[in-house]
Formats: C-alpha cells, sequence, structure tokens
C-alpha cells in the first residue's frame, strides 16, 4: 500500500520522478490546470478586492475525481509542480479542490535527477502566497484588459477582436517597425573597391585622414580621375538592389580595368579576446535556437520541457545565468578530459538586469559528462540538447585569442584603402562554441608596392529597417521588459493565431491590415496600457508583489481606476470607418471597409437596412486571375475545378463537393503538375502527390497512412 503521494504537473515528469522516489511513494500528475476563471464572462469581483471566482475546468473533473480518491488513500500528500509563480500557483489550486492542509508540503527542485529530488523531499517548503498573488495578480490584469476593451474594440472596429495586456504592446511593436519600412527614405552611398595583383581586394577607407562617405557618381569619378583612373574607360553592369520588401532600384556597378599603383603605408597589429557567452537562460535559449536551428519559440519551449522533465536538462523557465558550483565542477572535469588543462576556466555568470525573477540557476545538462550520443534523444530534442551542452561547456572554457592584422594602402592622393584579417591564435571556447575560419597574411613589408588589375565602384543604397523574427522580437521584448521570457512563446503563439501577426515566406512577422487598425485605436484611447514604460513598470510590480513588497490588491486597484476612465472615454467615441471613395449602387450611401471572417470587404454605411456589399478591387483581381487560370480545368479526384475561398486564402475544389471531398491550394496544384501524380514507388498502386505542411513542400503517398512513403521536395526559392 502505497503511503505517500506526489502531485506533480506533467505526465511524463510523474513518470521521471517515479525512478528517484522510494517504493512507498506514489507520483500522479494534475496534467496542468486544474482550475481557472471560466471562459463565459468576467469572473472578477471588482468592487470586492478583486476576489476571481475559480471553478474546475470541465475536461479536468476525472483527472480531479482521480486525485481525490488518492488523497484519501494516502498518509501523506506533497506538491511538486514547477518552481515559477504559474505553477506555485497550480500548487495552490490543488490544495483548495482538493482540501489539502494550508501546510500540505511543497517540494522544488530545479533539476530531475536523484540527489535533488531525495533533497527536495527531506527538506520541504510551504506553498509561497507570495508568489500565488503575483501570478493571481497578473491572470486577473490580463483578464480586466481582455474583458474590458475586447467588447470596445467589437463596437468601434469589427466584432470578435481581441486585446491583452501583453500581446497588444507586441502587436505594437511590430506595426511600428513596419511603419518604419513603409516610410523609409533610402539614400545613396558608393564604395570603392581595388582588386590588386595578389588577388587581394582593398576598400576605400578615408580621405584626407577622415573616414569616407561619397553620395554621387559624379563625386566618385572625380576621385577617381584624381588617382589617375581614365574615367572614360570603364564597364558599366546594373542589378537589382532590394531597398525595401516593396521598393527594389537599379544600381551601378563601375569597372575601371585599369593599373595604378599602391603602396602599403602601415601595417597595424593588435590582440583581442574574445569571450564565451554566458549558460543559457529562456530568451537566450529563445534567440539561440530561432536562430542556429530555424525553430519556432513555441516550438524550443516544447522541446526543453521534454528534455527536463525525462531529466536531461535543468528548469527552462529561468532569468539567471548562473551554474552551480558542482555544475561548474563537472565542467571542468569534462573540459581537461576532453582537450587539455589550458582549455579550463571555471566562471561564475551574474545577471544584473532588473528583470531577474525567480532565483533558478541557469538551463544546463544535468550531467555534462553525457552529451546528445550517450543520452536515449534524437531528432529535434538532441539537437536542442547539443546546443545547450556545447554553450555550458564553453561558458566553463578559456577566452579566444585573436591577432588583428590592418593592411593601409596609399596612391598617395590623401586616400587610405585598407583590408583587415583576424587569426585565431589559440581557439580555446571556439573549439566547442562558435564559428572560424583560419586566415592566412600575405606575406607583405611596409612599402611594398602593388599595382592593381581593377578598380570598380558599387552603388547601394541605406538599409531598411528588418522586420522582426521571432528571435529578435524576443530580444526587443526582454529589452523593454515587456513580459516574461517564460511567457514569450504564447505571446507570439496568440497575435499570430488570432490574425493579427502573419508569417511570411523568410519567416519574418508582418502585420496584417487589422493590426494596424486595432494598435492606431488602442493607442489613441488606452495610450497608458500600451506605453513600452508603463507595460514595464507592471511587470516589476508583480515582481515586488512576489518578492512581498506591494499589496497586491492595493496595486490592482491603482490600476482599475485609471484603466476604467479610458473605457468611459473609448465607449464615447464614435466609430471609425475607412471610407472607399464611391457611393453604394443600391441606395446612395456612402461604401465603407468592413472586415469579416473572410478578411475585408466593401459594405454599404447604411448597414442593416441596405445589405449590399462586394469585393475589393485587389480580391476581385487576384479572384479573376485564379478563376481564369485554373476553373474548368479537369479535378484529379472527379468533375472540373472551382475556385473557392476560405479564411487562410483562395484554395481550389471539385465542383462535385460533398460527394467528392477533394481541395488543393493553388502553389500545391501548380507543384503536383511538375512533380506530383506518379506511381508510388513503395506500395506501386496508389500516387505521390505533393503536399504543404507549414511553409515547407514534400512529397507523400495519397493513401497516407496506410502507405507512409515520405519524400523530401527541393524547390529552389524564388528571388
Amino acid at each position: 500500500m502505497w503511503k505517500k503521494l506526489v502531485i506533480v504537473e506533467s505526465p511524463a515528469k510523474a513518470k521521471t520522478i517515479k525512478k528517484y522516489l522510494w517504493k512507498d511513494f506514489e507520483v500522479r500528475a494534475s496534467v496542468g490546470h486544474i482550475e481557472d476563471l471560466p471562459p463565459s464572462s468576467l469572473w472578477v469581483d471588482i468592487e470586492n478586492d478583486f476576489q476571481p471566482e475559480y471553478e474546475i475546468m470541465k475536461w479536468k473533473n476525472k483527472v480531479v475525481s482521480d486525485l481525490k480518491k488518492l488523497v484519501k488513500s494516502h498518509d501523506e500528500v506533497y506538491l511538486a509542480t514547477d518552481q515559477d509563480r504559474e505553477w506555485e500557483a497550480i500548487a495552490w489550486h490543488l490544495t483548495r479542490v482538493l482540501k489539502l492542509p494550508e501546510n500540505t508540503p511543497r517540494i522544488w527542485f530545479h533539476e530531475i535527477t536523484k540527489t535533488a529530488i531525495q533533497n527536495a523531499i527531506k527538506k520541504p517548503w510551504n506553498i509561497d502566497m507570495d508568489m500565488v498573488n503575483a501570478q493571481q495578480g497578473r491572470r486577473i490584469l490580463d483578464r480586466l484588459v481582455w474583458y474590458k476593451v475586447s467588447p470596445v474594440l467589437w463596437k468601434k472596429i469589427r466584432m470578435w477582436l481581441s486585446a491583452w495586456r501583453v500581446q497588444s504592446v507586441a502587436v505594437k511593436l511590430i506595426v511600428e517597425r513596419e511603419n518604419e519600412i513603409k516610410n523609409f527614405k533610402p539614400s545613396q552611398i558608393w564604395d570603392l573597391w581595388a582588386k590588386l595583383e595578389n588577388a587581394l581586394s582593398i576598400k576605400l577607407d578615408k580621405l584626407k585622414w577622415k573616414k569616407v562617405e561619397i553620395k554621387t557618381e559624379k563625386k566618385v569619378l572625380e576621385f577617381l580621375e584624381k588617382v589617375w583612373i581614365n574615367i572614360s574607360d570603364f564597364e558599366e553592369k546594373s542589378k537589382d538592389f532590394k531597398v525595401t520588401d516593396l521598393q527594389s532600384k537599379k544600381v551601378k556597378n563601375l569597372i575601371f580595368n585599369q593599373s595604378i599603383n599602391f603602396d602599403l603605408v602601415e601595417i597595424k597589429k593588435s590582440k583581442s579576446k574574445r569571450k564565451p557567452s554566458a549558460p543559457f537562460m529562456t530568451s537566450t535559449l529563445q534567440q539561440e535556437a530561432s536562430n542556429k536551428l530555424g525553430w519556432w519559440v513555441k516550438q524550443v519551449m516544447q522541446v526543453a520541457q521534454k528534455l527536463y522533465e525525462n531529466g536531461f536538462i535543468t528548469y527552462m523557465r529561468t532569468d539567471d545565468i548562473s551554474l552551480s558550483p558542482e555544475a561548474i565542477k563537472q565542467a571542468e572535469k569534462v573540459i581537461v578530459s576532453e582537450f587539455w588543462k589550458e582549455y579550463s576556466k571555471p566562471t561564475q555568470y551574474k545577471w544584473k538586469s532588473k528583470n531577474a525573477q525567480e532565483a533558478h540557476e541557469a538551463i544546463r545538462p544535468t550531467d555534462l559528462s553525457k552529451n546528445a550520443s550517450n543520452l536515449w534523444v534524437s531528432g529535434q530534442e538532441a539537437s536542442l540538447y547539443t546546443l545547450i551542452y556545447n554553450r555550458t561547456l564553453a561558458s566553463q572554457m578559456s577566452e579566444a585569442q585573436i591577432e588583428n592584422t590592418t593592411y593601409n594602402f596609399s596612391t598617395n592622393h590623401d586616400d587610405i584603402w585598407i583590408i583587415k584579417w583576424e587569426v585565431i591564435k589559440f581557439d580555446w571556447f571556439l573549439k566547442v562554441y562558435g564559428w572560424w575560419k583560419d586566415n592566412i597574411l600575405p606575406k607583405l613589408k611596409k612599402w611594398d608596392s602593388l599595382k592593381s588589375e581593377k578598380v570598380f565602384a558599387n552603388q547601394k543604397y541605406t538599409k531598411w529597417p528588418a522586420r522582426f523574427t521571432e528571435s529578435s522580437l524576443v530580444k526587443q521584448m526582454e529589452s523593454l521588459w515587456i513580459g516574461r521570457p517564460s511567457t514569450y512563446a504564447a505571446v507570439i503563439s496568440t497575435i499570430i493565431t488570432r490574425w493579427y501577426i502573419e508569417k511570411t515566406d523568410d519567416k519574418k512577422l508582418k502585420p496584417t491590415e487589422i493590426a494596424f487598425m486595432v494598435t492606431e485605436f488602442l493607442e489613441k484611447q488606452f495610450a497608458e496600457m500600451m506605453d513600452y514604460k508603463f507595460t514595464a513598470k507592471m511587470e516589476e510590480n508583480l515582481d515586488k508583489i512576489a518578492l512581498w513588497k506591494v499589496d497586491w490588491v492595493k496595486m490592482m486597484k491603482t490600476f482599475w481606476n485609471k484603466f476604467k476612465k479610458n473605457i468611459d472615454d473609448a465607449d464615447e467615441v464614435k466609430k471609425e470607418v475607412q471610407l472607399v471613395g464611391k457611393k453604394c449602387p443600391d441606395c446612395g450611401a456612402d461604401l465603407i471597409y468592413k472586415f469579416g471572417r473572410f478578411g475585408k470587404f466593401i459594405a454599404c454605411s447604411n448597414y442593416p437596412e441596405c445589405k449590399h456589399k462586394e469585393q475589393t478591387t485587389e480580391e476581385q483581381s487576384t479572384e479573376k486571375e485564379l478563376k481564369e487560370k485554373y476553373e474548368w480545368l479537369e479535378c484529379p479526384a472527379g468533375g472540373t475545378i472551382e475556385v473557392k475561398r476560405s479564411r487562410n486564402g483562395y484554395f481550389l475544389a471539385s465542383s462535385l463537393y460533398p460527394e467528392v471531398k477533394w481541395a488543393m491550394a493553388p502553389d500545391v496544384f501548380d507543384l503536383n503538375k511538375q512533380y506530383g501524380w506518379e506511381k508510388c514507388d513503395k506500395c506501386e498502386k496508389w500516387t505521390m502527390i505533393v503536399k504543404k505542411w507549414r511553409r515547407w513542400y514534400f512529397l507523400a503517398c495519397d493513401q497516407y497512412p496506410e502507405c507512409k512513403n515520405i519524400k523530401n521536395l527541393k524547390i529552389e526559392k524564388k528571388e
């Protein structure tokens, strides 16, 4: 008979912990939250100190029932949910729902290892109500914004829009960046290069000892004439230069196949060190995995969660970059054994940011003696584990030592042309984490004279601000202290799911038209809520609640008093409409733009008296092109092809629907004509077709999963 019960939040975590406990322990999972604010209405009593009214989630009734039976049949209960505010609140909800004593033992551990688990059982805590109140404050703040602002958006813009405390500010960041791109005015600049007889390419750096900046072709030719170039004898080439995603320009390359003397007037040498980066915390792991592995932030956290629950890495929601003394010693032992003593440099990192939340250790492998090949992991888990392993090991290694060399050439006309090299003298941490290549210095000495094979001038334009990727958005949110790193995955996922943001083919985040409208409205009517500094201040207050420095009810009252006035003022604002500039053909009223479940359309401003509606010019043009190209073609499944539209855009369907439920995106249909509809080489009786998953195309048998033949489809990316 079991005597002691440990409740965790994850079944996978329960399975791992069970291996490390004594025989009289049973481990069960709550499978996440068991109660929450119901979704049907506000469920926060504003007049009674913002007291929330929680209820058990309907899909958790069986879990709760099973846990109640287990509690009755066990002598002791331990709560072992994860170590942060959200999971501290879950532990508190468990005590409420399961009617456990207030002093029910609460155990914390930063890694799922035998030592950590058993030590935690021996030294239990009580539930930290300050952390619970900080989480309650966050949840209630978000609920107030969602339930009070969203209906205002329904009345003033369109139905079923949503506003959030953090997500709306994240959308604002992306909208502002898009406006910067649209308003960007490129300025012309020219680079001058010379290719020397030993194949070195040197760049004009200074004129009269000042940094060079040539902005016109006329100035380029004036300078080249000064250094004895025959400016009438050149070859001109042009190419497209992408100024923004919306604009390109033709730029010139002027090539002068002429020889002039360049003297090596100075050789500069210096030494520098490149330090290894600190071990990962949540935000840096999200950024690095997004950049190096090409993953979404949500995907990073899902894979990290699996590694943690299986006991392979420490807790992955942390704002700390320090390592335990035991981890530092273990890293030193591994480095010395795999390389040699000089590679090792034990280092303790400290994060001085005010963002630091609960005092977790950095994200690291629980056992540095094991790399991915020593663990039962593969695929994504192996990739992320290797990234964490290498970063942790590199953080405890010596700095790379680099020799920097700069050659300064001159034609003796007050000009300096340069070329630079970095030569790695000692790689140290770069052996494990980093990228570098060997550079070989040419054997030159001061006052050597080299002739040019050609001189060329490149026209270009200043670069526009790049759209955010998930990685760069995380970095920007962290720098402005918007939200918590542990919430970034959910924030980004939400704004994409709600169609405020869409992803381009190159994984950039682009705001939809409705995002511009909502952001503009919220900035006018809820300026304080949309202010970055205000959002950061709210996070600081939530941190102070967790540290017992601020009363959460007092903070809520301060917020609500200002927020309620904004809601009342916004209710009085006239509904914003966007005029088309034409009259309704049915009743003569103004036509306006509206948004529906299929996107933007034109309707009569006299609705519901007049129900006239039509497509926008852009939609009419797109639909016309698709119909001319695809309609009346033979459908592979029977009937002919028809062009239809859903929330996700246009698609092709069979004219025999619903008897024939064939549907395909136009781009997939085109690829199938080129690559698909051949006999499956595995089952030899069905057909291979092109399919699309997110942004990737692949070939698969059309009778999947009966035949699981899948092949990569390599398609050249269009410029």
